[in-house]
C-alpha cells in the first residue's frame, strides 16, 4: 500500500516491472500541503504547514519537518546515533514534564541525501496524537500513493477449510487496494455464521479503519470485518466479511484467490 514498500512499483516485490533495471534502494521526497501537527501530554510538539513525506524503498513513508516548525526546546540529544539508507540517525529524547520518551525524534548529521538536511522526524508512538488538519491520523502518515477501489462481483467466491464450505457467494464485493492482492468481503448471509466466533482480535488501517476478527475451529482470526469504515470509499464494506487467504481456502470461480 505505498509507493516504496510491499508490492508498489518502488518496493521490494513491485507487482509489475519497469522497462531497465531499478536501483535497489531510493529516496523519494515530496512537500505535504495539509498542516501536520503532532501532540504529546497535551502539548503540541509539531504543528507544520510545511511538512514533507519521504519515501524509502522497504519502508512507508515518514513525516519530517523543518526544524523551526518542531518545538526542538522539548527535545534533547541522547548521543546515539545509527546508520541508516538515508544518512546517519542522531537520536533525539522527548521531555514534557515528569514524561520522557527515550529515541521520540532523529535528525541527520550526515544526510544520504542534501533533502535531509535540517529536517527532523518523529516515532509515530512516540506522540499520543497526530492530525491533518483537523483529522485526526492513526498508525502512520497516509500514503498518497494509495487508493481503493470497490467493485460489486458476481464471480463465485468459496471460502473452505479443510475440505468443510464456510462461505459461499455470487455477491461479493471485491475491494482493490494499492500494493494489495484483491480482497473479497462477503455478505452474512453468505457466511456459515454459526461456526465463527469473535476472536477479540482488533486491528487499525489508515485507510479502512478498525477491523475486528473472527475465528473458526482450526483457523484463528479466520474472517475480519470493518463494521464502521473511516473512509467513504470503503463504506461499501461495512458489515461484510472477509476471509483471510492462507488461514482459510478462498476460491474464486474454482481457482485459488
Amino acid at each position: 500500500m505505498s509507493l516504496t514498500a510491499g508490492s508498489g512499483p518502488l518496493g521490494e516485490r513491485p507487482a509489475g516491472r519497469f522497462d531497465r533495471p531499478m536501483p535497489e534502494r531510493v529516496l523519494f521526497i515530496e512537500r505535504v500541503w495539509p498542516r501536520i501537527r503532532g501532540v504529546a501530554s497535551g502539548e503540541t510538539v509539531v504543528d507544520s504547514p510545511g511538512a514533507f513525506l519521504v519515501h524509502e524503498t522497504g519502508r512507508l513513508p515518514v513525516y519530517h519537518f523543518p526544524a523551526g516548525e518542531v518545538r526542538t526546546d522539548l527535545l534533547a540529544e541522547t548521543g546515539e546515533r545509527e546508520p541508516s539508507g538515508r544518512g546517519e540517525l542522531a537520536w533525539r529524547s522527548l521531555t514534557i514534564g515528569d514524561r520522557v520518551v527515550p529515541r521520540a525524534a532523529w535528525s541527520y548529521p550526515s544526510p544520504a541525501a542534501d533533502f535531509l538536511e535540517g529536517l527532523i522526524a518523529f516515532r509515530w508512538d512516540a506522540l499520543d496524537e497526530w492530525f491533518a488538519e483537523a483529522e485526526q491520523l492513526f498508525g502512520h502518515p497516509k500514503d498518497p500513493y494509495s487508493r481503493i477501489d470497490v467493485l460489486r462481483t458476481t464471480r463465485h467466491v468459496r471460502v473452505l477449510l479443510g475440505g468443510e464450505v464456510l462461505a459461499d457467494s455470487r455477491r461479493a464485493i471485491a475491494l482493490e487496494e494499492t500494493g494489495h492482492r484483491t480482497r473479497y468481503y462477503l455478505p452474512r448471509e453468505d457466511v456459515r455464521m454459526e461456526l465463527l466466533t469473535p476472536s477479540g482480535t482488533t486491528s487499525h488501517c489508515p485507510f479502512k479503519g478498525d477491523a475486528t476478527y473472527l475465528s473458526v475451529a482450526g483457523a484463528e482470526d479466520a474472517f475480519w470485518v470493518y463494521a464502521d469504515p473511516s473512509e467513504e470509499d470503503a463504506l461499501p464494506v461495512a458489515g461484510l466479511l472477509a476471509p483471510w487467504p492462507g488461514r482459510v481456502e478462498v476460491r474464486v470461480d474454482g481457482e485459488p484467490a
